[in-house]
């Protein structure tokens, strides 16, 4: 699967009468991919990939783990078309749901593998009981996230608790919080900037 490039709309682009047309369009690739039509799901890739590309990327960051994350949500479109239901939203606002919780999924598996690791590297340590220096040291590789967690903000850490290990939405965490979706887009971002980058120095 190649890169998403840079043709294809950005996130959010689904309001208004362009945003109408695509969604018509999107719901009848939909409907195609469904029966295994692979041209239509390559269209639909082509028109979508973007999107969904920069939601991951707004999340993890990292753009390996995004184009890993974007590979897995075009993977569960191809399985799971047919369960696209117009009923409910549009089919830009399905495929969000989707970016957003295989995004929030790759955070959680990046934070298990971080603290299993944290917890084999203490339990396969002899450590001297009466030196606190050695029982300090032990401890320092398992408390790295939540030490940075605590480097935030107040209103970072709530925001970025109730949006990525709560799998709340934007939307919802505004309404939590009574703010202003914008407000939230940036209190997350900036938080996960400078979570990012207290894990590296640590």
């Amino acid at each position: 699967m190649e890169t998403p490039n840079a043709s294809t709309p950005a996130l959010g682009a689904g309001t208004g009468a362009a945003g109408t047309d695509l969604n018509r369009q999107l719901g009848a690739l939909l409907g195609q991919i469904a029966g295994g039509d692979r041209a239509a799901f390559a269209e639909f890739y082509r028109l979508t990939s973007r999107r969904v590309f920069g939601m991951a990327r707004r999340v993890l960051i990292d753009p390996e783990l995004s184009e890993d994350a974007t590979q897995e949500v075009y993977l569960q479109v191809w399985q799971n078309a047919s369960t696209f239901n117009p009923a409910t939203g549009s089919p830009l606002a399905w495929l969000t749901t989707i970016s957003h919780r295989r995004a929030v999924d790759k955070v959680r598996s990046a934070q298990s593998a971080t603290d299993r690791e944290a917890k084999y590297g203490a339990n396969s340590q002899e450590i001297e009981h009466d030196s606190v220096s050695d029982e300090v040291g032990s401890r320092l590789e398992a408390e790295a996230v939540v030490r940075c967690l605590e480097t935030l903000t107040a209103t970072q850490q709530e925001s970025v608790r109730l949006a990525y290990y709560g799998g709340l939405t934007y939307r919802e965490v505004a309404e939590r919080l009574n703010s202003a979706i914008p407000t939230i887009k940036s209190r997350i971002r900036d938080g996960l900037i400078r979570l990012k980058t207290c894990l590296e120095v640590s």
